[in-house]
């Protein structure tokens, strides 16, 4: 006689949103149309937006009993995050953004491997798709090698352990044991958690299998200010956990510098040192050709725009990072998020 199959555990899914009019019901829609026979919530935690987030998340609660949402009067991720998951009941936890669209079977793919694996996080591909040509070219930017290295969760590769995931699901257990986010990350947050995890002994498991859909900053400006936040905040990370920096994090700073040295050596000493900046955007010229196959020409004339955007305002992020913000981080206490009975 074969022994019954033991029943799908139950999900919560957590979404930190703030000004998602554009997406949030596309993204909503997505979750609870997942292919997966255990129960489910949804918490979304919103923020003070400006415009109809709030209307219609109060919509999708009155259309389905599994949606809830709360306050997070502060705006910040990390907050809205350790809100949710406060506010919310199930052994796993599901990481969205308001902007992100699960695959069909993400969840089920995820608590599979979580029992796999044994791992305490897992997550997948961060696959950036466009809706306008400039949205297009900042998504071949952001899942290119020369736009961002050799980070998996933005590139692909082969199912493996990882420093971070992109979003995440995890087990609570987890989470309760690491007190949530660390609210003063206002960016980084998961970066700095996932190495908690892994300091703790946990291990953080990447895999193609997972698939989010994402939707890129949509101008210029908005993609400079996510890039110097990230640079930023990786920074703080650095300095927070020693020993958590790599190569693929100083590249943008060194070619911030380098530019810079090359520019103002060349106006004042010897043009020849024009050969950097120069080498730089026919890197990121020739680099844009096979990021861009397929696309249409406005999108592909606008990665290596994207390309520099991206990798300027890391490394100037990255540069400019005061240091009291690592002195803040250190001082802070991170809040329980465990769940409220």
């Amino acid at each position: 006689m074969n022994a019954t199959p033991a029943p799908h555990p139950a999900v919560s899914v957590i979404m930190p949103v703030l000004n998602e009019e554009r997406h949030l019901r596309s993204s909503v829609r997505h979750i609870l149309e997942q292919d997966y026979d255990g129960e489910m919530e949804v918490v979304i935690a919103i923020g003070p937006s400006s415009d109809r987030t709030e209307e219609i998340a109060a919509e999708l609660v009155r259309e389905d009993p599994r949606v809830h949402t709360v306050p997070n009067p502060t705006g910040r991720t990390p907050a809205a995050l350790n809100a949710a998951i406060k506010a919310s009941r199930h052994p796993i936890v599901v990481r969205v953004d308001g902007h992100g669209m699960l695959s069909p079977n993400y969840i089920a793919t995820a608590v599979r491997l979580l029992d796999e694996t044994g791992a305490m996080n897992v997550g997948g591909i961060m696959h950036a798709e466009g809706e306008t040509p400039w949205e297009e070219a900042v998504a071949a930017a952001m899942t290119s090698k020369i736009g961002v290295g050799n980070a998996a969760f933005h590139t692909g590769g082969e199912a493996a352990p990882a420093e971070t995931v992109f979003l995440g699901v995890f087990r609570r257990e987890a989470l309760e044991q690491q007190g949530g986010y660390n609210e003063e990350f206002i960016r980084a947050q998961d970066w700095e958690l996932n190495f908690r995890i892994r300091e703790a002994g946990g291990l953080i498991w990447f895999s193609p299998e997972l698939k989010v859909q994402y939707r890129p900053r949509p101008s210029v400006k908005a993609l400079a200010k996510q890039y110097k936040d990230y640079g930023r905040w990786r920074h703080v990370v650095a300095r927070y956990h020693e020993g958590s920096i790599n190569l693929r994090y100083l590249a943008p700073p060194v070619a911030v510098c380098a530019i810079a040295a090359g520019i103002v050596v060349g106006a004042a000493v010897t043009p020849w040192a024009f050969v950097i900046p120069a080498g730089y955007l026919a890197a990121i010229v020739a680099g844009s050709v096979p990021a861009g196959k397929g696309l249409s020409l406005k999108a592909r004339a606008q990665i290596p725009v994207a390309l520099a955007t991206m990798h300027m305002s890391w490394g100037y992020g990255f540069l400019t990072s005061p240091r009291a913000l690592a002195k803040k981080v250190i001082a802070s206490r991170r809040p329980s998020v465990r769940a409220s009975v």
